[in-house]
């Protein structure tokens, strides 16, 4: 079938290399090939310029993945009307989600789905949020929820929920059990902090910064996990929102430091592709998320 072949070649071109592509649908590198060849054939054209390393569009490759990709959104789009007549809401949904959505507010959301429409497969990909949103420019994901917002001009952004970040510290620590933190009393601290290019490591920064806060040293963790061991276990204080450490501040394993007069907030965020096509699945799933907002407290 040609819609087939049309989406071995796209993959391909997004990967950049014929065994990823291979393994993302399923197919043996000898299969991919296949196709390929197919479509060069019937087209009597050239597609792709091929190295041990790299894939490269030809000038004819370009104009047929341009059409491809409007070609396979339209068959997309054709199957979710055709199921609409048929009252069956199914397809596929590939989310891509930063560490703190994904970890802790995504799983019960995506179940209670699954539960509704278990003939929806989903998939997703956690990444820190500059991760997420390349992917989602680059028509990896079909929605992406990132910490804070992006101007790319490329995409949609749809504010989704407000989320409450706090300063957490070890028990044994000397400000843990003051009642209210003052700014100059976080200067010289030992800080745990995210990577750059994580929604919280840019809060964070932007905290410290306003603030007018030097670290007497810092440590760096590319998760939220991470980060919260590291100070259970002594290494530091953190900034972290409130979802990923309400059961240790529960059960006393790490503190809240309490910042006079501030209330640290952010935003999550939706974001897709202003070109994407949205299936009747992904539209059940925005309603249902857009449905049910709520804030981190």
């Amino acid at each position: 079938m040609i819609v087939d072949a049309l989406r071995v070649f796209v993959t391909v071109v997004e990967q950049s290399h014929f065994s990823k592509a291979g393994e993302l649908l399923n197919l043996s590198q000898p299969g991919v090939s296949l196709h390929i060849r197919n479509l060069e054939n019937e087209l009597g054209a050239k597609l792709l310029h091929r190295s041990p390393k790299q894939v490269r569009l030809t000038e004819a490759g370009a104009i047929l993945y341009k059409h491809a990709k409007q070609i396979l959104a339209h068959y997309e789009e054709a199957g979710q009307e055709i199921q609409m007549l048929q009252d069956q809401v199914t397809g596929s949904i590939h989310i891509g989600a930063s560490f703190t959505i994904g970890e802790y507010i995504l799983p019960a959301k995506l179940a209670e789905f699954a539960n509704q429409y278990p003939q929806v497969n989903l998939q997703v990909t956690i990444g820190n949020t500059e991760e997420i949103i390349g992917a989602v420019r680059m028509n990896q994901l079909d929605i992406g929820f990132i910490e804070g917002q992006t101007v790319d001009a490329d995409l949609s952004v749809i504010p989704y929920m407000k989320d409450e970040m706090i300063i957490v510290s070890p028990s044994s620590h000397p400000l843990s059990e003051t009642m209210v933190v003052e700014n100059e009393m976080l200067q010289n601290q030992v800080w745990v902090l995210r990577e750059h290019g994580s929604g919280t490591r840019a809060f964070s920064d932007h905290f410290m910064q306003e603030a007018a806060i030097t670290a007497k040293r810092t440590y760096i963790f590319n998760s939220s996990q991470g980060v919260k061991e590291a100070v259970a276990a002594g290494l530091g204080v953190a900034m972290l929102s409130r979802w990923i450490v309400r059961k240790e501040l529960a059960m006393g394993e790490i503190k809240e430091l309490r910042i006079r007069y501030n209330l640290l907030e952010r935003e999550f965020s939706i974001i897709r592709h202003k070109d994407s096509t949205r299936s009747m699945a992904l539209t059940v799933f925005f309603q249902k998320l857009l449905d049910k907002q709520v804030i981190s407290k």
